[in-house]
């Protein structure tokens, strides 16, 4: 077995999907560079943070599982994306 990443990028980015209800993120509002914490979120995978991001990411498929952004939930429709 591999062990996970120490970092990723995260990326925010705004919709889930274009007018015509096509897959389309948009663009990035921000992006943070996470490291891992060495601790695992409640979502089971490692916990990552950094630049007022704490993300759980399955190191396997690049997924972000759970995150906050400066303490909050993420905004309803965005999409939090390992860049």
């Amino acid at each position: 077995m591999h062990s996970a990443p120490s970092r990723f990028t995260v990326l925010l980015k705004p919709q889930l999907t274009d007018a015509d209800s096509h897959v389309d993120h948009g663009g990035v509002l921000r992006s943070a560079t996470v490291e891992a914490t060495g601790m695992t979120g409640a979502s089971g995978f490692p916990r990552y943070a950094g630049e007022g991001i704490e993300a759980d990411i399955d190191p396997q498929t690049r997924t972000v599982e759970a995150i906050t952004v400066d303490g909050d939930e993420l905004p309803y429709g965005w999409v939090a994306e390992v860049g």
